[in-house]
């Protein structure tokens, strides 16, 4: 279990903040440093190391997307919100989960696991080195080697300065940005179609205003900035 989670706590509403405590208390290894009815009371506390923000979207004053924006060093962002219609411009920043309100007990857990699965893949990356090649990459982890074909790929995801890299068989980690994989040759074939997620051109099945589907009935949301990449894309 990931150790000494430090958590801070921005909601407007009194109610949504004690269930956030309530639910919070129940994992030992989160301690909330930190919480505020307003956006602008908490940009003190930014020199404070944090692990973990729950923030609400639609705040008064500074609303959560613009505090994110400046707390980009925090390393994991849960937004929640009333209005859906933050979501998108929310995952276009390093967002980690989206809770719609009013919130529920399982949901919140469900992104708290989310979280605990990110840092520990966040610490398992730093054992983890790769060699990307003509088709194919090598991926080290620990003792064990991974050859990865480039044509088994079924999406790449940005998680800040590493990049995860999903097959139907597995889910691989490396120390590399979206960016500069992107850059790569090897990766010719992949476009961006969002800050998070960038896709093999084959794989895509369908799309809408909204979203992709590519094979294994995967859905992954569509940047507002990245969707002329998709022009190619005739049904």
């Amino acid at each position: 279990m990931i150790a000494n989670i430090k958590c801070m706590i921005i909601d407007d509403n009194e109610l949504d903040r004690l269930f956030l405590f309530h639910h919070l208390k129940q994992y030992e290894n989160i301690e909330i440093v930190a919480s505020f009815n307003s956006a602008k009371k908490a940009i003190p506390y930014l020199e404070h190391p944090i692990d973990l923000l729950i923030i609400e979207a639609d705040l008064k004053g500074m609303n959560g997307l613009e505090f994110r924006k400046i707390a980009h060093k925090i390393p994991a962002c849960i937004f929640t919100s009333l209005h859906l219609e933050f979501a998108i411009d929310a995952f276009e920043l390093d967002t980690l989960d989206f809770i719609s309100k009013p919130l529920k007990t399982e949901r919140f857990h469900y992104s708290i696991q989310k979280l605990f699965d990110f840092l520990k893949m966040k610490e398992k990356c730093d054992c983890f080195d790769a060699l990307v090649g003509e088709n194919s990459i090598k991926i080290k982890e620990g003792s064990n080697i991974f050859l990865i074909k480039i044509t088994d790929i079924l999406y790449l995801e940005a998680l800040k300065d590493y990049t995860r890299i999903i097959t139907p068989e597995k889910k691989h980690c490396i120390l590399d940005s979206l960016g500069n994989l992107l850059h790569k040759t090897t990766f010719d074939s992949f476009i961006r179609i969002h800050k998070s997620y960038a896709v093999p051109r084959h794989l895509i099945r369908s799309k809408n205003a909204h979203e992709v589907e590519l094979t294994h009935q995967i859905k992954l949301p569509i940047g507002r900035s990245y969707k002329e990449n998709l022009s190619f894309f005739q049904p």
